[in-house]
């Protein structure tokens, strides 16, 4: 099978099936083991943070971090098409009794900064929830893998130091952005006060998200953490991964960018297929199949026929994610498939 479904379908390389072999251990929970110290402080350098924390999950990330800026009752300012307002559950709200303030994200994966400043309330109103915390999402999946302009970022930034608002960037692949832009991601993450990326997507470990602030920050982030279930024991077995991947599979992401644009480049040319959005920037390219008589639930069960499989986010529209698992022959044979699909009917 060519899984495309998610770049989290990658298994562990042979390097970090090594390192997780070797790996020195200690109890995690206790701050004792040397293999999570060293992947925290290795991500915390590569943001430009004071400090990091290993947390089980992006999921996990993204709720303590929101959690370690605002008390219960605050709102959390975020885009209506978000990951984490759409794809973990509503546990901030659940867990954390924070309200979610969505507000429209535009095709860029942008916030408009008059829906944002329209959506921070008036804290002397006591009818209201304030505002809380600012979230960006960058590269923005639902919109297509898309990088945030670093001028508009700044722009945000103004605009919650205005307010006194912290940011918080869910850059579950953030390393995509920066290997897509060519800019450090300390660069990327400079204007936010807290940064959530994921190990497990393209960077390819088995396990693990990296929350990254100041240290003050980070400390509560460790308290939400063991509150969530998420003090580990000897979790250098884990960590050891993490470091192989910030350590070997950041750089080899222009290639997972390179054969994303060479599928949306095959795709073009299928007759009834469009690309939406048409701009593959990173290693997600979604589309539509537009055929009355093919569903996009029938469209994918007939491609994973043919060993091909993608996935889909809101109906009407396919999503096909690159990793390090796919090569150059795999998106031929992906595209391939997607042609003999639409040239044979609807019954394929």
């Amino acid at each position: 099978m060519i899984d495309m479904l998610s770049d989290t379908v990658t298994q562990p390389t042979a390097a970090m099936r090594q390192a997780m072999f070797d790996a020195e251990v200690g109890d995690a929970c206790y701050g004792e083991d040397p293999t999570v110290t060293r992947l925290e402080a290795l991500a915390a350098e590569m943001l430009g943070k004071e400090d990091a924390a290993l947390v089980c999950s992006g999921t996990q990330g993204n709720l303590t971090a929101l959690l370690a800026h605002c008390p219960r009752g605050h709102e959390v300012i975020l885009g209506d098409r978000t990951d984490l307002y759409d794809f973990e559950a509503g546990s901030v709200s659940v867990v954390g009794g924070l309200v979610l303030h969505p507000v429209a994200t535009q095709s860029d994966g942008t916030l408009a900064l008059a829906d944002l400043r329209a959506a921070i309330r008036d804290r002397s109103d006591p009818q209201c929830a304030p505002a809380g915390v600012l979230v960006l999402e960058n590269p923005h999946c639902q919109m297509g893998g898309r990088v945030l302009p670093a001028e508009y970022v700044r722009k945000v930034r103004s605009l919650a130091d205005e307010h006194g608002l912290p940011i918080h960037l869910d850059g579950a692949r953030l390393f995509n952005a920066a290997v897509a832009t060519g800019r450090r991601a300390a660069e990327l993450a400079r204007e936010a006060d807290s940064v959530q990326f994921c190990l497990s997507k393209g960077l390819a470990a088995p396990f693990g998200s990296m929350v990254c602030g100041g240290r003050a920050f980070i400390d509560r982030v460790k308290r939400y953490r063991k509150l969530l279930g998420g003090g580990l024991r000897q979790g250098g077995i884990m960590a050891s991964a993490g470091i192989v991947a910030l350590s070997a599979m950041v750089d080899r992401l222009a290639e997972d960018h390179r054969r994303a644009a060479r599928l949306a480049q095959l795709l073009r040319e299928v007759p009834g297929v469009r690309l939406t959005p048409p701009v593959i920037e990173t290693n997600m390219i979604f589309f539509r199949v537009e055929r009355d008589d093919l569903s996009t639930a029938d469209f994918l069960a007939l491609l994973s026929r043919r060993g091909v499989r993608m996935g889909t986010l809101r109906d009407g529209v396919v999503r096909a994610v690159v990793h390090y698992m796919i090569g150059d022959e795999d998106i031929e044979a992906a595209a391939a498939a997607v042609r003999s699909i639409l040239s044979a009917g609807a019954r394929g």
